[in-house]
């Protein structure tokens, strides 16, 4: 990288093409546990299993509205955070399986002081062109990307 400057941010959007998908996974998991020969519970079972998912996933992960949701990243001096509404920005580790491709990026993290670890993926479309390329580069070349945080 030509630029060698620890201090990095970018922020991002809820991304259609991820809604896109989860909605089609989502209609295909609906129609199986409906086409299959299951009882009435177990079929309403599935829909009530795959309604709380959406609830639960729509709004954090793929829209981004909920005020816990994280939708911005920055580098330091004092490592990797990330930002939500409802807690400001929080220190991070990320892992060694994050995952940076030209279409997404799939960042893994702990919390400091956690030991669950989360994940979020970032499609093209939820950023600039620039800024997700200047992530992917960011996640690729940083030195100490793995560090705990501070």
């Amino acid at each position: 990288m030509s630029n060698p400057s620890e201090s990095f941010e970018c922020s991002w959007c809820g991304s259609r093409a991820l809604l896109l998908i989860y909605l089609a996974l989502q209609t295909l998991a609906l129609g199986s546990a409906l086409m299959l020969e299951l009882p009435w519970w177990g079929v309403a079972s599935a829909i009530a299993v795959c309604t709380a998912h959406a609830l639960w996933v729509l709004p954090r992960q793929i829209l981004l509205t909920h005020p816990s949701a994280c939708c911005a990243l920055r580098r330091d001096a004092s490592g990797w955070a990330l930002w939500s509404a409802a807690h400001g920005w929080r220190s991070i580790q990320l892992q060694p399986d994050s995952l940076a491709l030209p279409a997404l990026v799939v960042l893994r993290w702990r919390f400091a002081g956690e030991r669950r670890v989360r994940g979020l993926c970032i499609a093209q479309g939820a950023m600039s062109a620039d800024a997700h390329r200047r992530l992917r580069l960011r996640l690729k070349f940083s030195r100490k990307r793995w560090a705990a945080a501070e």
